[in-house]
């Protein structure tokens, strides 16, 4: 049985399985195929660590997880379980905080394109080396000018500043490296493609406290933070972007603790193999630091995936506590990943764990967890024990009555729109067109005076003198008007929300 130190897994032939919480800050892996038992699995687990006051964050790709916030239904199937493996089913509910970046089925969740940085947004636009290359000479120069990058029209409008401006152009390449007009155009359109996609909605003010993740409820359960995903999944490298910035500022804002006796958070990574899906190896080598390193920091990672194939080496080393499910083992690559999942475990005589993995029923897993000074268990195999919370989704009415008393309900409602990069170059660019008319530009052609000068006259054929040359600065001048009033005017009426997003990979700004 579990105690306070611990969280029931489930009984394997002679013992039960329980996590030790001073080690579950040591990460964890849970993998096996389709309806083979993940998610209850999870949602044990979930539930395991909110009981013993850790707060957890987790995606709800399907809806089921959704569940946990309402009574347990009691079903035969798990009250059964119960009784198999020597535990009193209890039939529970637990605190659920539901958060959904289109603000659809939970608090919004927003972020700012600065403190996302150049890496992260360059993946989830798809850009190649080139043009990452140019976006990281933009947040630059972004950084000198003091030009805030908040949302996407801000980011729009400074890389339309770049792109018009030869002069400009020019003066970065001399300092940072080439910036071409056809570098800028391909960046603009992949935006495009990611406001299409609904990426607007992720940049935004308010700022999401990332603090708000971690807190317990009157009883000192801690809150199950729960990611509508099922919509967020047809855009999959923006579920995997926001849940690496997530982890990143994480880490970025948390204190060193060591191993504390229990976790502070824990972070359920479903369907990890969208994080490492065509990730270029600076990507990979940056997950890798931010998961070897985000444990000191008290915060434990479970990757949860199909095929344990889906987690680099290097990553994967790191996951010491370790769930199997069921895999099948039809194709080679099927069955190459169940030799590398058996060969993960630490060897059980009683049984070769290769062959046992292809032969688990649903519900029933392999089962590694650290012990004693770190060293993982012999593998076990083991029927999981049943959750307390409801198995399944919550009706739209449950979700909305949640909602309404959740304690952030107005916290993150509305949104704030304050100056920044958008705003400050239209108003340089009207600043320019009003000097450059005061001087000789349009209204001195109209009839003002340049140098001492008057309105042309017509010539003896009837036209009329050619107009007075502009100097460099009034041509800059007009080059800037009319860059930043092209996005101004293509952004008119537009409502596009901003937030705080902080990443050990791009850096705050």
């Amino acid at each position: 049985m579990a105690d306070a130190k611990t969280i029931l897994i489930g009984k394997s032939e002679t013992k039960f399985e329980n996590l030790t919480l001073k080690l579950a800050n040591r990460h964890g892996l849970v993998t096996g195929a389709t309806g083979t038992g993940k998610t209850v699995t999870l949602q044990k687990l979930a539930e395991g660590f909110s009981a013993v006051g850790v707060p957890v964050f987790t995606a709800d790709i399907k809806g089921d997880l959704a569940g946990v916030s309402a009574m347990g239904n009691s079903l035969p199937p798990f009250v059964n379980r119960a009784k198999e493996i020597g535990v009193e089913y209890k039939a529970e509910q637990f605190p659920v905080v539901f958060w959904d970046l289109f603000g659809e089925q939970g608090h919004p969740i927003r972020a700012t394109v600065a403190e996302m940085g150049p890496l992260l947004l360059s993946r989830l636009m798809e850009l190649n080396e080139t043009q990452e290359g140019v976006l990281n000479i933009l947040f630059r120069y972004a950084d000198e000018h003091g030009l805030l990058l908040l949302d996407l029209k801000d980011l729009r409008a400074a890389l339309a500043e770049v792109g018009a401006n030869k002069e400009l152009q020019a003066e970065l390449q001399a300092t940072y490296g080439n910036v071409t007009s056809a570098s800028v155009g391909a960046i603009q359109r992949q935006l495009l493609v990611l406001e299409n996609q609904g990426g607007a909605n992720f940049f935004g003010e308010p700022a999401l406290d990332l603090m708000d993740f971690m807190k317990t409820d009157e009883e000192g359960r801690g809150h199950i933070n729960i990611l509508a995903a099922d919509k967020l999944m047809k855009s999959p490298r923006l579920y995997a972007t926001f849940l690496l910035w997530m982890l990143s500022e994480l880490f970025e804002a948390l204190p060193e603790v060591g191993d504390p006796e229990k976790p502070k958070l824990v972070f359920f990574f479903d369907e990890a193999h969208l994080l490492f899906d065509n990730a270029p190896p600076a990507l990979i080598e940056a997950i890798e630091q931010v998961v070897r390193l985000i444990r000191s920091k008290g915060v434990g990672v479970y990757f949860v995936t199909q095929n344990p194939l889906d987690v680099p080496d290097k990553v994967g080393a790191q996951l010491g506590n370790r769930v199997q499910h069921a895999l099948r083992a039809f194709t080679p690559r099927e069955q190459k990943a169940v030799k590398a999942a058996a060969e993960t475990f630490r060897p059980n005589p009683k049984f070769k764990t290769a062959e046992v993995i292809t032969n688990l029923g649903v519900g029933e897993a392999l089962v590694s967890v650290l012990e004693g000074k770190g060293a993982p268990s012999i593998v076990e195999r083991t029927l999981v024990a049943p959750p307390g919370g409801r198995v399944g989704p919550v009706t739209p009415q449950e979700r909305a009555a949640l909602m309404k008393e959740s304690p952030f309900r107005n916290k993150y409602t509305e949104t704030v729109d304050r100056e920044s990069a958008f705003e400050m170059l239209a108003g340089r660019a009207e600043a320019a067109a009003k000097e450059a008319e005061s001087s000789g530009g349009i209204g001195g052609w109209l009839g003002g005076m340049l140098g001492g000068g008057s309105a042309p006259a017509p010539t003896g054929r009837g036209r009329a003198a050619p107009r007075p040359q502009q100097s460099m600065a009034e041509k800059i001048a007009t080059s800037a008007a009319r860059s930043v009033a092209t996005s101004v005017g293509r952004q008119i009426g537009t409502a596009i929300v901003r937030g705080v997003l902080g990443s050990l990979l791009g850096g705050r700004r």
